[in-house]
């Protein structure tokens, strides 16, 4: 009813676009990777004592209102020059990307309380814009308006302009892209919203462009319309940011039966057959994400029953994308997405999340194919992590950025001149192979991909060791090349995710330095993001802790702790572990709906503490933390973990599988929790860790014990009951793969 009741209120004026191809923009592309939209909306609804009633604001009066601005008497440079702030304040910060801002013009200030008394003092609505640092269309945005002299004298007189790190605070991204979210239109970033000066959003939008362009708004008239209307209309302005955020005030979903069922989730993966790309694999068209952890839902179910093809549409998309322009065929590493259906053009920053999720997701499928591709991938992606995104703390840098001096792409791209240039007799073959042409890939350039129809496992592995030299040798040649910036920003859930992966791959492949540098990473946050109260700080950079952890921070990181605790049988894992587990129930779970907030109960900041169990380009925190309590099921047995799962999945409903496949992490943990396995190992050696590591599918946790005999022994337990003791490695492997496959 409240929904329904927000669309009918809904009045804007609207520029919708794609592929706007703006100062170095990609073709085809967008900030969030699958829109380039910029819309303005304003909702002003009437409210009285009954509830909704109609009533908004007609175009016609915001058009007027932009002309009656634009024959203001009073020029914008000195509108209000008096009571803008002095300076760009973001010199003092420590985030790459709020750094990147700090020599424009425009007078950004960070999110804080200074701001918002700014605000409230000079009674100038404020605005918002959301990014990160390796975003292409933030950076166009800000080269386009934000650094311009005369659009900045507008933005400072009229506005208190408040910079954020969607990666240092997510939180506040979350709430404002829910917010653009709750009108009816995509987000993405940058995202640009105006809020009043308590903080509730009125209007917003995306990117937009400098100036109108074939009918669509440019930044400096939406900067007039949205200050006109604030000024003129103060009362529309604030009942339409009181509706709008009430609208995102917290409810319980609203499940038509209990969730959780393993039935609903199989028939909810095997419904996203009709989905996938039958030749290039992956989900729809382009743009392409890899979602890893949708396919890794996806191949445990195919795993579990035995249905070849769920299993076929997990391989072939991670061969796809192993094989395309998504994967740096040089340095390691997958890029954030491909713009094209076939993976071949990628959206070039690489990101640590995505990484980390691949590396585990390559990992699982590995065990049950043993292919070597994927073998390779994930070494070459270990090596990449540690090589290039090793952080100030021993833990892993957040990005590496899309464009370099070249512009966008200019670190990966190359000509038939160069290659052949660099390779001499090695050219041919290799451009045959990586579809180097003299047309290129993408704008008349080449980014390598395998060319060609697929091989099989030996010829593949054959061709690669081949031109393993040349590859080498355009590795060494780009490395002279000016770097993508890096953005140092050390995230404790992103740290989660790759500690967890770096940790289960090395025991998988036989890697004890892998799980070495998990651990190295582990102490380093340990060390340098815990705060007096031994509570988590969210983001570190040059020394400095920001942020209360969120959610996803825990969660993340008691996932990792578990990995490590699992593999080494060391109790100070464990127990960090189930520390960090009292904090969030502490702080983190809601006490007006089943669930847990993203943030702690400290937090004052946003109207409402935002929650959810969607997934977005990273694991929701709920998920995350459910897995977690899954593994602490089965480890201890202690019904207290199964009852906190239930508390947020029977409530949640249908409303579980109506959503997926954005929650593929809370389903995730619903599987692992109805059929994982509880192996306890007293004693072992390394034909037991072999065992372990053979195993066809890795759903199971190892409770490790000192042995009291001779020789090492095993059991395998599920729903509960317990199998006779193993006495050799080879008959835990059977047993495993046993009942796995059950």
């Amino acid at each position: 009813m409240r929904e329904a009741a927000m669309r009918s209120c809904i009045c804007c004026t609207r520029a919708s676009w794609s592929g706007a191809i703006l100062g170095r923009p990609r073709k085809a592309r967008a900030s969030s990777g699958v829109h380039s939209t910029s819309t303005v909306i304003f909702i002003v609804p009437s409210l009285d004592r009954a509830g909704w009633s109609g009533g908004c604001m007609t175009i016609r009066r915001i058009q007027t209102a932009v002309k009656d601005v634009s024959r203001s008497p009073t020029p914008f440079p000195r509108l209000f020059r008096e009571l803008a702030m002095s300076r760009n304040r973001l010199g003092e910060e420590t985030s790459p990307y709020l750094r990147q801002h700090r020599t424009h013009p425009v007078h950004w200030a960070p999110w804080g309380p200074e701001a918002f008394a700014e605000a409230r003092a000079t009674h100038r609505p404020i605005l918002l814009s959301v990014g990160y640092a390796a975003c292409h269309w933030c950076h166009v945005m800000a080269h386009e308006s934000f650094e311009d002299p005369a659009v900045a004298d507008i933005v400072n007189a009229l506005f208190v302009p408040v910079k954020v790190d969607r990666e240092e605070r997510p939180d506040i991204d979350a709430f404002y892209q829910a917010a653009l979210a709750a009108t009816g239109q995509p987000g993405g970033w940058p995202l640009t919203v105006f809020l009043t000066p308590e903080g509730k959003p009125f209007a917003g939008g995306t990117y937009f462009p400098p100036e109108p362009r074939q009918g669509r708004p440019g930044f400096v008239e939406v900067l007039k319309m949205v200050s006109n209307f604030a000024r003129s209309h103060p009362e529309d302005m604030d009942r339409q940011a009181d509706a709008l955020t009430e609208a995102l005030r917290p409810h319980p979903p609203e499940g038509a039966r209990e969730g959780g069922r393993l039935e609903d989730l199989d028939a909810a993966v095997r419904a996203l057959l009709a989905h996938i790309d039958p030749e290039h694999g992956g989900l729809g068209g382009a743009p392409k994400f890899p979602m890893p952890a949708v396919f890794a839902l996806m191949h445990r179910v195919a795993h579990r029953t035995d249905d070849p093809g769920l299993g076929h549409a997990v391989t072939h998309s991670l061969t796809r994308m192993a094989q395309g322009g998504l994967y740096d065929h040089l340095a390691g590493g997958f890029a954030r997405y491909a713009t094209d259906a076939a993976w071949q053009i990628p959206h070039f920053e690489k990101m640590l999340y995505d990484n980390a999720l691949l590396i585990e997701l390559m990992t699982e499928v590995w065990r049950s194919t043993r292919d070597p591709l994927l073998a390779r991938r994930v070494r070459q992606t270990v090596a990449w992590l540690d090589r290039e995104m090793s952080a100030e703390n021993g833990a892993f840098a957040a990005s590496l950025d899309a464009d370099n001096e070249a512009g966008e792409g200019g670190f990966a791209l190359w000509s038939v001149g160069e290659i052949k240039a660099l390779l001499g007799p090695l050219a041919p073959a290799f451009m045959e192979a990586y579809g180097v042409t003299p047309e290129g890939t993408w704008e008349g350039h080449n980014i390598l991909h395998r060319a060609g129809p697929l091989l099989d496992a030996d010829a593949e592995t054959a061709l690669e060791e081949h031109l393993a030299s040349a590859r080498d040798l355009l590795w060494r040649a780009r490395e002279h090349r000016p770097r993508p910036a890096r953005d140092d920003k050390v995230l404790a859930d992103w740290n989660g995710l790759v500690i967890a992966a770096l940790a289960r791959a090395g025991l998988v492949f036989g890697e004890p330095a892998w799980i070495a540098r998990a651990r190295h990473a582990w102490e380093g946050i340990l060390a340098t993001m815990t705060r007096p109260d031994h509570r988590l700080g969210h983001s570190l950079c040059h020394g400095r802790l920001q942020a209360e952890a969120m959610l996803e921070d825990y969660a993340g990181l008691m996932r990792a702790g578990l990995a490590l605790y699992e593999i080494t049988g060391e109790a100070p894992f464990l127990e960090q572990v189930l520390a960090w587990a009292n904090t969030v129930e502490g702080d983190y779970r809601d006490d007006d709906s089943p669930g847990y907030c993203q943030t702690a109960r400290s937090a004052q900041d946003l109207p409402w503490r935002p929650r959810s169990f969607t997934d977005t380009a990273t694991p929701s925190g709920t998920g995350l933390l459910l897995q977690a309590y899954a593994r602490l099921f089965h480890l201890t047995g202690d019904l207290v973990w199964r009852e906190r799962i239930d508390t947020v999945v029977r409530p949640a409903g249908e409303a579980l599988l109506r959503q997926f496949p954005y929650t593929a992490s809370v389903l995730q943990a619903v599987d692992f929790l109805e059929t994982g396995l509880l192996v306890t190992l007293e004693g072992t050696d390394p034909a037991w860790e072999a065992a372990l590591s053979q195993a066809r599918h890795g759903a199971f946790t190892v409770r490790r014990l000192p042995n009291t005999i001779k020789s090492p022994r095993a059991t395998v337990c599920r729903d509960g009951v317990c199998g006779p003791p193993l006495t050799t490695p080879e008959s835990l492997r059977q047993a495993l793969d046993h009942f796995l496959s059950r």
